[in-house]
């Protein structure tokens, strides 16, 4: 289907000169686990980018608060008196605020971009990805841990704190569950999808 005008974000991506920005809100919006950013934040995010835009077309290198504290203030009806102050120092510095503020986006407008413009859809994974995928969270946890109690050790022993000998960490996390009384290890319990209440309820 042809589509008659382009939207909101399209349009504002070619006027401020951003582009690329298009294709990160749908990486961002795509993306797995952590990573993966809601459209409300998506939104602000455009937004900072627009102020910091704008900023710059107009040369401003000097001024005291970056976009997204300028964002925030220009977008908080609560936050007058700042609202008023940046409000004065943009207009000063030759800013049109009221075009400023009109062409700030809504999380929908963002939300339209990346789905029916962009085409873009979020797969949400599968119960197997996402254990994987904690799985492998937890394990760079314990990695973590293990080298940096690892360090404080050879730290203290080495400065003449306490005493040890050549040593060797190991850190085994267990997951004991009371009601079934059966223990595994923390990578044993996601690889075999649990204890054995559900199998007793069964």
């Amino acid at each position: 289907m042809n589509r008659q005008r382009r939207s909101k974000v399209e349009r504002l991506l070619d006027e401020y000169g951003l582009g690329g920005l298009g294709d990160e809100l749908v990486a961002s919006w795509t993306a797995d686990g952590d990573d993966r950013k809601s459209l409300r934040q998506l939104a602000t995010e455009f937004n900072v980018a627009l102020v910091d835009a704008r900023l710059e077309s107009e040369g401003i290198t000097h001024f005291d608060s970056d976009g997204k504290a300028i964002y925030e203030a220009l977008a908080n009806d609560d936050a007058e008196t700042d609202r008023a102050t940046i409000e004065t120092r943009l207009e000063r510095e030759g800013v049109d605020v009221e075009q400023l503020q009109s062409d700030f986006v809504t999380y929908q407008a963002i939300r339209s971009y990346v789905k029916d413009v962009r085409d873009a859809e979020y797969e949400t994974p599968s119960d197997e990805e996402h254990i994987e995928k904690q799985k492998t969270t937890i394990q760079r946890l314990v990695s973590r841990a293990t080298s940096v109690t690892e360090e404080k050790l050879t730290r203290l022993r080495d400065t003449g704190r306490i005493s040890l000998g050549d040593f060797r960490l190991i850190i085994d996390f267990q997951v004991y569950c009371r009601d079934c009384e059966t223990q595994r290890t923390v990578a044993s319990l996601l690889d075999e999808g649990g204890c054995e209440c559900e199998s007793e309820e069964s």
